[in-house]
């Protein structure tokens, strides 16, 4: 037998592991696949459903969806989003400090259980901050379907640490991203439906698109606290694997001593909360623009409101209206006030300011 000493003289030693991504080693205009195709399943569904309990119709029923003209229920937009979303956090996020914001969201084809779904990041801007010891990644994520059409398409900004706190950036750009998706574009997320089929009292609300008007607030009176088990479950249920919401010791050396909620269940939450005020806002047609103002962690207790910015009529569809929605999440702050900001500050408590369309019938 040889002496396995001498038998590995000479090797090098390659590392099986990687620590992710830092600053450093993001590079502009680059395309990044990523691994871990994902068959999303009736059983994600299932626990999606018991972590945040949204009741709309569409999504819960598949004889509802198919009165309307659905092949079977969709599986949740939001569900989507996630899974997409976790695909990119090992290649992305995995140090981040802190997800910032969101843009040019589009969901443009229903997903059903079967499906499966990967993902693609291009890096579209790059800047460091003005402390040097992270900076901030700007790119546009795309999730597809088995037969390689486009399901999602968004764009995200995340503060990453640098390896080599003070290292100048090779580069720096500041993608410029619309404020806004058109209405123009929306109707193509949403197949033609029948309404006739479509029941109000089994959709849980009377209200259509056309009962809502622009600068009207809808305060959605109930509050949902949340758990270390089910945020650290729906974490993991979407593959996502960022170290500040899983690594309970390592996150004691941070700021809040403490691991974050992902900011995705905040918004699934305040989501799942708007059913009451707006039962028939069935899909989630695009994100316009999204904001974690603020940590949250277990304990604490979600509230939630939506103020309507916008109702527009969509080219060629006489079925469904799209109204723009600004949701707001607070913590520990019912929302019977209505807070968002106190001069140009938010208001204490603020956690989440979402702006996307959502289609519903008219």
């Amino acid at each position: 037998m040889a002496d396995m000493s001498t038998a590995d003289a000479g090797r090098s030693t390659v590392a099986k592991t990687s620590p992710g991504r830092f600053f450093e080693d993001f590079r502009l205009g680059e395309t990044i696949v990523h691994a871990t195709p994902r068959t999303v399943t009736s059983g994600d569904v299932t626990l999606y459903t018991a972590l945040y309990g949204p009741r709309f119709a569409v999504q819960s029923s598949d004889a509802f969806a198919k009165a309307i003209g659905y092949p079977g229920a969709p599986v949740d937009d939001l569900l989507v989003f996630h899974i997409v979303f976790g695909k990119t956090v090992p290649d992305i996020s995995i140090n981040a400090v802190a997800n910032l914001g969101y843009a040019d969201g589009r969901f443009l084809k229903s997903v059903y259980p079967g499906d499966t779904l990967s993902a693609t990041s291009e890096v579209i801007g790059l800047k460091q901050t003005s402390g040097g010891d992270s900076g901030i990644v700007y790119v546009r994520s795309i999730g597809r379907n088995q037969h390689g059409e486009i399901v999602l398409s968004y764009a995200r900004w995340v503060l990453v640490r640098k390896r080599s706190p003070g290292t100048p950036a090779a580069f720096e750009l500041v993608p410029e991203l619309p404020k806004a998706v058109l209405p123009e574009a929306l109707g193509e997320s949403c197949p033609a439906l029948a309404l006739a089929g479509y029941d109000d009292g089994l959709a849980g609300s009377p209200f259509r698109w056309g009962d809502y008007q622009a600068g009207e607030r809808i305060d959605h009176v109930d509050g949902m606290t949340v758990e270390e088990a089910e945020h650290q479950i729906a974490t993991r249920l979407y593959q996502n694997t960022a170290k500040v919401h899983f690594d309970g010791y390592g996150a004691r050396e941070t700021r809040f001593g403490k691991r974050l909620i992902y900011g995705g269940h905040v918004i699934s939450l305040a989501r799942a909360l708007s059913f009451n005020g707006l039962g028939n806002a069935f899909h989630i047609a695009a994100i316009n623009a999204g904001r974690h103002v603020a940590p949250l962690f277990s304990g604490d207790t979600v509230y939630a409101w939506s103020e309507v910015l916008e109702a527009a009529e969509l080219p060629g569809r006489e079925d469904v209206g799209a109204l723009r929605l600004r949701l707001v999440a607070t913590k520990n702050l019912p929302c019977n006030e209505l807070p968002l900001k106190q001069g140009d500050q938010y208001a204490e408590g603020v956690i989440l300011d979402f702006d996307y369309w959502a289609l519903l019938p008219r």
